[in-house]
């Protein structure tokens, strides 16, 4: 394969990422889900708590494809640098609205988000990228992961709570109550999963990818690039394997050893897909993935207004007021679907569908929607 072809498995990845985010997102019941469809409490890691992890190191493979293409292309310096501070502004500012939806209250909206965290971690990511070279972005990797286990773990929580990693008085729960009080995820109110100080970790998620996609791009053959990814990935999740039992795995803290052995599964993962795909060209299952991988972002966004109007929209039946979502699952699944969990699964994969139809309709009108 070029380096300067198109990354299909990429693509796929990517769609296969966004699929995944929705259905996790999407239950029909959240009192019925399967436990691999739901994060784990606190300490540990489901297949859920995989999805926001690879589309950050899927961020950062994208980094250098793209970035790269317009140094080659003879871009200014410059005007690369405003392009992906107009980024970071567009997805931190859709993030926002995103939050605000429907309501519109901001003296509660809730600053940290998912698109927040992408924008965030993208801008830092892509200026290294820029500024430095694959060593520094290691060692600066390296470096972000060792400071953050020594903050969380040595430095005492200026409250008055020794270091801990309890929800409520760690070290990045006080720092987001101290900054942003009543800007808090709507669940807990004083501490945040896309918080200030866990933003640092995930900056090197997507270091992880901005290092695999420089790799993908040496001249080098499939069989050598693909040692070198799953030979990476396997150390990296022993890494975070053994990293565990001092600093454990854990979603919402981001902590370094949960980077360690998400990025590992993500190096697996897309190795395998680039193997399939770009090495032994079996594409013909990849076209739904392709679809939604090219849209990405504008799906992301979209499953989530929809969300919040199926919530919000009400509906009266049986002289019960419920929400339309509500109304949806119980008589379009719940009805006829015996097990309550598989009919939670299909409402959750319906909107897979639904989503899937609109990123086609999009795709087959040659519209990709970008920032």
């Amino acid at each position: 394969m070029q380096t300067k072809q198109r990354l299909l498995s990429l693509d796929v990845f990517r769609g296969m990422t966004i699929a995944g985010m929705i259905l996790v997102n999407n239950p029909g019941d959240w009192g019925n889900v399967y436990a691999p469809l739901l994060h784990a409490k606190w300490h540990g890691c489901t297949p859920t708590d995989l999805v926001f992890p690879f589309f950050l190191f899927i961020v950062g493979v994208s980094i250098p494809l793209a970035l790269g293409k317009r140094r080659e292309l003879g871009h200014e310096h410059q005007a690369i640098m405003l392009k992906i501070l107009r980024r970071v502004l567009l997805i931190f500012g859709i993030g926002l609205l995103l939050n605000l939806f429907p309501k519109f209250n901001f003296e509660t909206v809730r600053i940290p988000g998912v698109l927040q965290r992408i924008a965030l971690v993208y801008g830092v990511a892509a200026i290294l990228f820029l500024k430095t070279n694959w060593k520094t972005q290691a060692w600066v990797g390296a470096g972000m992961l060792l400071v953050y286990w020594a903050l969380m773990t040595l430095v005492p929580v200026p409250n008055g709570y020794p270091p801990n990693l309890e929800p409520e008085t760690n070290l990045g729960a006080w720092l987001d109550y101290t900054l942003m009080p009543r800007h808090l995820w709507s669940q807990s109110k004083v501490w945040d999963p896309e918080g200030l100080l866990s933003t640092l970790p995930a900056v090197v998620s997507a270091i992880s990818g901005v290092l695999t996609g420089l790799w993908i791009q040496q001249p080098k053959e499939h069989y050598q690039k693909l040692t070198g990814i799953f030979g990476i990935g396997t150390l990296a999740i022993l890494l975070g394997l053994v990293w565990n039992l001092a600093f454990p795995i854990n979603k919402a803290l981001w902590t370094s050893s949960y980077v360690a052995y998400t990025s590992g599964i993500a190096l697996l993962t897309l190795g395998t897909i680039y193997w399939l795909v770009d090495v032994l060209k079996y594409q013909q299952w990849t076209k739904p993935f392709v679809v939604y991988g090219t849209n990405a972002l504008f799906v992301f966004v979209m499953s989530g207004i929809v969300a919040k109007l199926l919530y919000t929209i009400k509906v009266n039946a049986n002289e019960q007021t419920m929400s339309l979502g509500k109304w949806i699952y119980q008589n379009g699944f719940n009805s006829w679907i015996t097990h309550p969990m598989n009919a939670s699964l299909a409402y959750a994969v319906a909107n897979v569908l639904f989503f899937l139809a609109l990123a086609y309709l999009l795709h087959w009108n040659k519209i990709f929607i970008k920032v």
